[in-house]
């Protein structure tokens, strides 16, 4: 079990494994990816035509790479490198194979579309050292200045195994917890919608905390603080209490904060690979055509303008001034960018999108790594016999600690701190010594016997992604009445829905989907995307294989009046 405060259910003899397509729009997009049919195809006189990529992420490359398998010709835009928040470094002077994970750095086994990508590029994952996770060898919770040692739940003081049941009492009473699991796991559409529907209606203008506060689960405010503090699955989440609680239960019913993974060597790799890939099945270039080989082995710069012109035509400009002209476009950045440091026309979107990217709301988030000589906090302490240091959870500044290591007789890497929102914004001064100075005193009062400092072989890096200035925050996290926004946005793709003079540019990316924060919902909305495109141009799917807009009347999000 890798919870701190477990999930309420776990099933192990479920037919199909669940996957994150869901409540709000259960497609099957890892069905759609592996059938031998393919995701569609398009007339043979749109070969070769551009279509504009907006964003080097993983859904700006999953999108340019199917619609290159197509036969169209994507052409790539991107900022800053290839990978987006899926960002893998180096430390100066050190083993190239020591690196950190700035953004993305685990996947939970339901990211099914996700994974059907790690594996086309034959990369490999291993199990991530979450808290109590059997990956773990120990975590200490430390509130208050108190400190527990644990290998799992059952060693931490009964207080905590009461929280845990609060939440599970909370999540059935509140939210039939049990019941939309299984129906996820299942993949029972009726059943999903049908619950979900009421939960939508019901929830929508409920916080975090407030859903929380409702239940006589959690009347003890000592429980409900030790519950943001130390949380369930990767830690304390109560720099999400202000946020719908629509967005919690998302993770929760899709098993999205459990039995996480990373990728080894780093999951900047899968982005990257599939821009060098050559697919075996291409329509219209020749076998040995990869993104990079269209693209000369460098993306387009970064876009400063955007604007229709005659023939409700999406015209890009680029950081170098050069002008180019798409009957399509895919935009995969942030939707903040559309807003400050891309020059856009009104006409690109109809007024009530525009509205729901003004009021998309984004989390802070930052993260310190420092690299070791060796995974010393595996050396037993003389008298107590545990572990020198151990995963950490704690009200300190650090608030999450992780070890990671490769072996004990390598260089290994601390990520000295991880936090998110208010937590994160007080880094937000700090140098990046600084910052590790603080880490260090707060571990140090946790660990007083222990000299990380000594061990330390290199800088620090750190990032903010709030002051990154072409990501302006980490993801998306809809606040309560949020629900009709996300719905607009997420809907984008549905063209034929849209007046005739604002189609064409398509929205994509992990803060589009109802999964924000999640590379899976990267994934899914770039699958809308090359789906809308392919559409534009007259292409369409297999009848033995509908896209995500073929089916989209019958499981569409539930449409919460606006009067």
């Amino acid at each position: 079990m890798t919870s701190t405060v477990p999930n309420a259910v776990q099933h192990t003899d479920a037919a199909e494994p669940i996957t994150m397509f869901g409540p709000d729009f259960p497609y099957a997009y890892d069905d759609f990816l592996a059938h031998p049919a393919g995701i569609g195809q398009i007339p043979a006189t749109e070969h070769g035509t551009e279509v504009a990529v907006i964003g080097g992420g993983l859904s700006g490359i999953v999108a340019a790479y199917e619609l290159m398998k197509m036969g169209l010709r994507p052409v790539v835009y991107e900022a800053d490198q290839i990978g987006g928040r899926l960002r893998t470094v180096g430390f100066d002077g050190c083993d190239p194979e020591l690196t950190a994970e700035m953004g993305a750095m685990r996947f939970p086994p339901s990211s099914t579309a996700l994974q059907y990508y790690i594996d086309l590029v034959g990369l490999e994952t291993k199990p991530f050292p979450n808290p109590l996770s059997p990956a773990t060898p120990s975590t200490v919770v430390d509130l208050k200045g108190e400190s527990h040692y644990a290998r799992t739940i059952d060693d931490l003081p009964q207080v905590y195994r009461d929280v845990m049941d609060a939440w599970n009492r909370c999540l059935e009473e509140g939210a039939d917890f049990s019941d939309m699991n299984r129906a996820m796991r299942e993949r029972d559409v009726p059943r999903i919608r049908e619950i979900w529907s009421e939960l939508v209606q019901k929830l929508d203008n409920q916080t975090f905390y407030g859903f929380l506060c409702d239940s006589d689960a959690f009347k003890s405010f000592r429980h409900r603080e030790i519950f943001g503090q130390v949380g369930f699955g990767t830690g304390g989440w109560d720099t999400d209490f202000p946020n719908s609680i629509l967005e919690i239960l998302r993770v929760v019913y899709t098993e999205a904060d459990d039995h996480h993974r990373g990728i080894v060597g780093g999951s900047q790799q899968l982005p990257l690979r599939l821009w060098d890939r050559e697919p075996q099945k291409i329509v219209h270039w020749p076998l040995g055509t990869s993104l990079s080989s269209l693209h000369d082995g460098e993306p387009r710069p970064a876009v400063t303008r955007l604007n229709r012109t005659a023939g409700n035509r999406i015209t890009v400009t680029d950081a170098t001034g050069d002008i180019r002209t798409y009957p399509a476009a895919i935009f995969t950045g942030q939707s903040w960018l559309l807003l400050s440091k891309i020059d856009c026309d009104d006409a690109l979107f109809p007024i009530d999108h525009w509205t729901a990217m003004e009021r998309t709301h984004y989390m802070e988030s930052s993260k310190l790594f420092v690299p070791v000589d060796r995974p010393f906090w595996l050396d037993k302490d003389e008298n107590t016999g545990r572990e020198t240091m151990s995963m950490t959870l704690t009200d300190r500044m650090t608030r999450g600690t992780y070890l990671l290591d490769d072996g004990p007789d390598r260089p290994a890497v601390i990520c000295l701190s991880y936090t998110w929102c208010d937590d994160s914004l007080k880094w937000l001064p700090l140098s990046p010594n600084e910052r590790m100075d603080v880490m260090l005193k707060s571990l140090g009062e946790i660990y007083p016997g222990v000299d990380i400092r000594k061990h330390i072989i290199g800088n620090p890096v750190t990032v903010s992604w709030e002051n990154e200035p072409w990501f302006m925050g980490a993801f998306k996290a809809n606040l309560p009445g949020h629900y009709r926004y996300q719905r607009r946005l997420f809907t984008h793709f549905m063209q034929d829905r849209l007046p005739a003079d604002r189609r064409g540019l398509f929205l994509a990316g992990d803060d589009i989907s109802w999964t924000a924060g999640w590379a899976e919902g990267a994934v899914q909305t770039a699958l809308n995307a090359v789906w809308g495109v392919m559409t534009r141009f007259g292409g369409a799917t297999d009848a033995t294989n509908p896209g995500p807009g073929d089916v989209f009347d019958d499981i569409a999000p539930v449409e919460l009046p606006e009067d």
